[in-house]
């Protein structure tokens, strides 16, 4: 029997020259992500592309292995807002953290009742009749196995920049923000505080004081200032001063709080993912400075 359609052979003909064919048997396309990212090496030695347009390429692969557990930031660092505690203490904490969004909790950290926007509550100046929990949005939380580019999409249509995350047996495990999903991408997004690698990591400040970079090793610190630095556990070592200050803090640092030590006294600017990015560094006074 004849094909009531002979048009379709014709339909489904390879439109392919026959050079292209030749030369895609020679040069087959990527099977694996590691084929594709050599693909992409190979196109910037070739000059193809620039080196930043290949580093971010190769992100974008990456990132579809990704998690979100990969990328949050744990439960144990998360900065959360008491329902319950006073307006003087809240405005101290948002001050202090200077985030622009913060988990609200009642009762139990784990029970998480919504997000507070920073802007939202500065309200509260101008109307001190209004609720908290009238200005809470809805929280948003996402299984700490999501896939990143999921979680990605998820912000962009829903318009969120911040998810809870939960792990396999219900509770709070940490929290991802739309942030934490570009940097994968872009690298490291830059604020007022952030500088560039080849800049250095100690800057002397016009008030004769110094900022100092959190992961800074604790020898170039103590070279920088010509004072031996060492914690109060001699059986200890740190290789960064940031490690070294929250140890001898006893807790994850944060912004605002001091700590004298070795005659110099360090006051934490600046804190990302609970860990500490800038001190501010000056001479302690000497009764301070024992230890």
């Amino acid at each position: 029997m004849s094909d009531p359609h002979p048009a379709r052979f014709f339909e489904k003909e390879d439109k392919r020259s026959f050079l292209q064919k030749i030369a895609e048997f020679i040069h087959p396309g990527p099977d694996s992500h590691e084929e594709l990212i050599a693909i992409l090496a190979s196109a910037e030695d070739n000059q193809v592309i620039s080196a930043e347009s290949r580093i971010m390429l190769e992100r974008v692969i990456r990132m579809a292995s990704l998690t979100v557990g990969d990328v949050m930031v744990a439960a144990t660092r998360m900065d959360t807002i008491n329902i319950d505690a006073p307006f003087e203490q809240l405005l101290h904490l948002i001050i202090n953290t200077a985030h622009s969004r913060f988990p609200v909790y009642q009762g139990e950290r784990e029970n998480i009742i919504g997000i507070l926007l920073a802007k939202d509550f500065l309200k509260l100046q101008r109307a001190p009749e209004l609720n908290i929990r009238a200005l809470l949005r809805p929280a948003v939380f996402v299984p700490e196995s999501k896939g990143l580019n999921d979680l990605l999409r998820d912000f962009r249509s829903n318009r969120n920049h911040l998810a809870i995350v939960i792990d396999e047996f219900g509770r709070v495990a940490g929290l991802a923000t739309i942030e934490d999903v570009l940097e994968e991408i872009v690298g490291e997004i830059e604020d007022e505080f952030d500088i560039g690698e080849e800049e250095g990591d100690i800057f002397a400040l016009a008030d004769h004081t110094y900022r100092v970079s959190g992961d800074t090793p604790v020898e170039r610190v103590a070279e920088a200032f010509g004072v031996p630095i060492a914690g109060s556990d001699a059986d200890e070592t740190f290789d960064t001063i940031g490690g070294l200050i929250a140890h001898e803090m006893g807790h994850v640092p944060k912004r605002g709080e001091h700590l004298p030590l070795c005659g110099l006294n360090f006051v934490v600017l600046h804190t990302k993912g609970g860990a500490v990015r800038w001190f501010k560094v000056s001479a302690a006074p000497p009764e301070a400075g024992a230890t």
